[in-house]
């Protein structure tokens, strides 16, 4: 899979892989999560649900950069899980994301290099189970305006990367316009084009940041 510079990948659904290794079983989780409270009930959850494995392992990514992020062995030789797992989701660029890798031993050893290749092999195939989203910042733009100008806007606002979320239509039309800031030179000329509008006074708006959405 390609993935553009600078940008960040998430998942829309829980992800479960099992694989199993020389007898022993890894299940690995993976969940949609917004904060670094989310991600730890993510955690603890899936480690309820397999409160019997030998060991529960985990790391996770947040924030907008995907600059949070913690991992643990959870009992495991020291940089045999937590890490690898980590380094797994940090190469494809992600964040948002949490991953449990859930261990069922079975009785043969594998060694540091088999734990560590057994633990980022577990995340790489549940990652690689469907596509992963883009993260995208955007603006939100409330946007006032007459009905007689309505058509060139719309005409307008195609040459920019969002849509329009929500119209509503009174005395005046009243657009939603989502853009997606990770285009800065596209929000700039839009915010530009709108600026020029409203000086004109052919529309009036507001603009709002929203949180990153996938």
């Amino acid at each position: 899979m390609g993935y553009e510079m600078g940008s960040l990948f998430s998942i829309d659904d829980m992800r479960r892989m099992e694989i199993k290794i020389k007898r022993s079983t890894f299940i690995c989780t993976l969940g949609h999560v917004e904060t670094v409270e989310d991600a730890k009930s993510f955690i603890s959850g899936v480690a309820g649900e397999h409160k019997n494995a030998t060991h529960n392992c985990w790391a996770y990514i947040v924030g907008e950069k995907g600059d949070i992020f913690h991992s643990s062995d959870s009992g495991e030789p020291a940089g045999t899980a937590g890490r690898p797992m980590l380094n797994v989701l940090q190469a494809h660029s992600m964040s948002k994301i949490a991953a449990v890798v859930s261990r069922y031993f079975g009785g043969v050893k594998l060694g540091i290099r088999g734990l560590i290749d057994a633990y980022g092999e577990a995340v790489e195939l549940a990652i690689g189970m469907a596509p992963l989203r883009k993260i995208v910042r955007t603006v939100n733009y409330t946007i006032t305006l007459p009905y007689a100008f309505n058509d060139t806007l719309i005409h307008q606002l195609q040459n920019f990367s969002g849509k329009i979320v929500n119209t509503s239509y009174s005395d005046m039309v009243v657009h939603n316009f989502m853009a997606e800031e990770d285009d800065e030179k596209g929000t700039q000329e839009l915010e530009n084009l709108l600026s020029g509008y409203r000086n004109a006074g052919r529309l009036d708006y507001i603009r709002n940041d929203n949180l990153p959405e996938t």
